[in-house]
């Protein structure tokens, strides 16, 4: 079962479109991985989510292999937010993150941050 706002996201970006978010740790903003990125896609809700959406069985294998990722909007930098309201329908204010990736269970991500 696919977690996440994957299938009940706000808007998508086909990845053909985003690649000035790649690679992510080049990006001037806060990027959350792993656990931290499922932390902050589960207390947003869908709507509020753009994702980055294959555009093949490559770009979907990319995007599956990739660690779940969670970049805050508010956070990006002016150039990529143009780019970024130049691919979207809708104004950037209604959203919160930008999910790349996905994770394919329910249990739960565990960490050692969690025992301390």
């Amino acid at each position: 079962m696919l977690n996440g706002h994957f299938e009940s996201a706000g808007a998508s970006i086909e990845y053909g479109d985003a690649g000035f978010l790649f690679p992510v740790d080049e990006l001037d903003a806060t990027v959350l991985q792993y656990r931290d990125a499922q932390l902050a896609v589960d207390d947003v809700d869908g709507s509020d989510v753009i994702v980055v959406a294959p555009t093949s069985l490559a770009t979907s294998y990319f995007l599956t292999q990739h660690a779940l990722t969670a970049i805050p909007v508010d956070n990006l930098p002016a150039a990529v937010l143009t780019q970024l309201a130049d691919e979207l329908d809708r104004s950037l204010d209604t959203f919160e993150l930008i999910q790349i990736g996905k994770w394919n269970s329910d249990s739960t991500n565990r960490s050692l941050a969690e025992f301390a």
